[in-house]
């Protein structure tokens, strides 16, 4: 009898599991992944376009969350790699910068700005392109 209680008892527990991990099967199903729309997949950072700052031989894109800045610097024209940096600092902090050699884009680098100004700026090929203090 005792055995009989014990093999129930398990075997209710496996009842209950069993709608659990439907349920959460479902839930990724018609959720999919949370950061599918988001500015992430395409970029790399989080958050919403803030800036796209142009110059001769490509890009630099910001975004703001509402506690960080992130930014990357995209060539205009994808191909070898060559030189690449791109940094970012917020007032009162030490610049973050990703340097080397890309094909395509340098960064993403991401900073805490919440309520403070921030500094970016980017080269390619040579090239550079800074901001002043911005997103103040």
């Amino acid at each position: 009898m005792r055995g009989r209680v014990g093999g129930v008892r398990g075997a209710g527990r496996r009842a209950a599991a069993y709608p659990l991990a439907l349920l959460l099967a479902a839930g990724t199903l018609v959720l999919g992944d949370p950061g599918a729309g988001s500015a992430k997949a395409a970029s790399g950072c989080q958050g919403r376009p803030t800036r796209v700052i142009g110059f001769a031989t490509g890009e630099l894109r910001l975004y703001r969350t509402r506690s960080y800045v992130c930014a990357l610097a995209v060539a205009k024209r994808p191909g070898a790699p060559r030189p690449m940096s791109v940094s970012l600092q917020a007032r009162g902090g030490r610049a973050v910068v990703d340097k080397g050699r890309f094909a395509r884009q340098a960064g993403p680098v991401t900073i805490h700005a919440l309520n403070r100004c921030v500094r970016a700026s980017a080269t390619l090929d040579g090239r550079s392109k800074a901001t002043g203090w911005i997103l103040c």
